[in-house]
């Protein structure tokens, strides 16, 4: 028995945007249903068009009123839409933007920290088709489409039953960003290829040793495969292990690259960063980078391996501003420790006023950048050097976009145009997990 033990579809509720006042707009006739202060009144009725809430001291305020609890459910038709307006998405990323954003299903709102929070109410199968035409292009590879929506369906799932018993959201199961995961709702196109590929793998998710798998995902791993415990609780998984994404013939069928450096040693690491291997995710093949980047996706043009240039005045102040810390003038970055893609997991700053350890890997990339560095692994080189040792430039030569543990989806992308199953793809990218149906 796979733990935790699930026998039917749940209902997942999405957080999706956050507000002291939220404006929203119902395609159709809604009940709206609310709970007066105390709990002790129920109020009820049909409502349509523009509307908005806000939080109204501890409550939420509805025209006139205020509520615990306000909830809108169609009243006319299972196909009804309401469009939430100016969702934030990207958040802290380089692409964040606002939006307009469509959503079947039900609307509740929520108080979350002296705010109001929008949440969608909806079955877990309709969410995925959403996160795979979220996170990546609808029109992408079937088998693309399949491997991305069994991943989808375990790592959600994983996060409504923590075997920790902890949730990373309190008054929701799971946010729409990329916190969590892509979820847009109706807003991005959804095939009917999409669908088809949620339906085909219904209730399957990835497991190992009876457990559900903890199946996180980035868009570009560089080349390589990042281990769990260097980015987060240092609790090895053994399917989020090292491995090169590449595979090699062996008879009839292919094999992992076996010659994957150790690139938890800096000069391996360097070596490795400075070239471009085989891999999957290398490619610049159009055709396959729009099945996995949304159109702001496609605003970053390089990604396999990249290049970003500070000079001394941008980098010190840019550290300061991000960290909080003043480290006078920058005198060298200093690789500490890497995990199994080369992804630096401790780095020292060292400045002419103080030096100091920062990790892992996200508090890395947010450190070194406006939004976030591409990767954490990268390779510093210090130019025009002072009498005093201090660099008037810094030139980072990078690999990959994001934390590289689990499955590479511009690398997934290219297995399954190259003929690999949806099967296949998962069982390289999460090393030595079965697939099971529970639902």
């Amino acid at each position: 028995m796979i733990e935790p033990h699930i026998t039917h579809e749940p209902i997942i509720e999405v957080g999706i945007v956050s507000g002291t006042e939220i404006h929203f707009n119902l395609s159709t006739h809604y009940r709206l249903t609310g709970t007066y202060v105390g709990g002790c009144v129920v109020y009820s009725c049909y409502v349509q068009g523009p509307q908005t809430v806000r939080y109204a001291d501890g409550q939420i305020g509805w025209q006139n009123k205020t509520f615990d609890t306000l909830m809108l459910q169609p009243a006319e038709s299972a196909d009804s839409t309401f469009e939430l307006q100016e969702v934030t998405i990207g958040i802290d990323f380089h692409w964040q933007r606002r939006e307009n954003q469509t959503f079947g299903g039900l609307l509740k709102f929520v108080i979350e920290d002296e705010r109001l929070t929008a949440v969608n109410v909806i079955p877990l199968e309709d969410y995925l088709v959403s996160v795979i035409s979220s996170e990546m292009s609808a029109h992408a590879s079937e088998e693309l489409l399949k491997a991305h929506a069994v991943i989808s369906r375990s790592w959600v799932l994983s996060q409504i039953y923590p075997l920790s018993g902890i949730r990373p959201h309190t008054l929701y199961h799971v946010c729409a960003d990329d916190h969590c995961q892509r979820y847009q709702g109706l807003t991005r196109p959804i095939t009917e290829k999409a669908r088809q590929a949620v339906a085909d793998t219904r209730g399957q998710v990835l497991t190992s040793g009876g457990r559900l798998c903890d199946t996180r995902y980035s868009k570009c791993c560089g080349g390589a495969f990042e281990e769990f415990q260097y980015c987060w609780e240092d609790t090895p998984q053994p399917y989020l292990r090292k491995q090169r994404d590449w595979r090699v013939p062996q008879g009839d069928t292919t094999v992992p690259a076996p010659d994957l450096p150790d690139l938890t040693v800096e000069a391996e690491a360097e070596r490795w960063i400075r070239s471009m291997p085989d891999a999957f995710c290398h490619t610049t093949d159009q055709h396959i980078l729009k099945q996995v980047l949304n159109h702001y996706d496609q605003e970053t043009t390089d990604f396999y391996r990249w290049r970003v240039e500070y000079t001394q005045e941008e980098l010190s102040a840019l550290i300061q501003r991000r960290s909080g810390v003043d480290y006078g003038q920058i005198i060298d970055l200093v690789p500490i420790a890497r995990g199994t893609s080369g992804r630096i997991w401790q780095l020292k700053i060292v400045g002419t006023q103080q030096t100091r350890i920062i990790g892992k890997e996200l508090v890395i990339r947010r450190t070194l950048s406006p939004s976030h560095l591409y990767s954490s692994a990268f390779v510093v080189d210090r130019e025009d050097l002072s009498p005093e040792g201090i660099p008037a430039r810094f030139i980072l030569t990078g690999a990959g976009w994001g934390h590289g543990v689990g499955l590479c989806q511009i690398g997934a992308a290219v297995m399954g145009e190259q003929g690999y199953k949806y099967d296949e793809i998962l069982k390289h990218y999460y090393v030595g997990a079965e697939i099971e149906n529970i639902y």
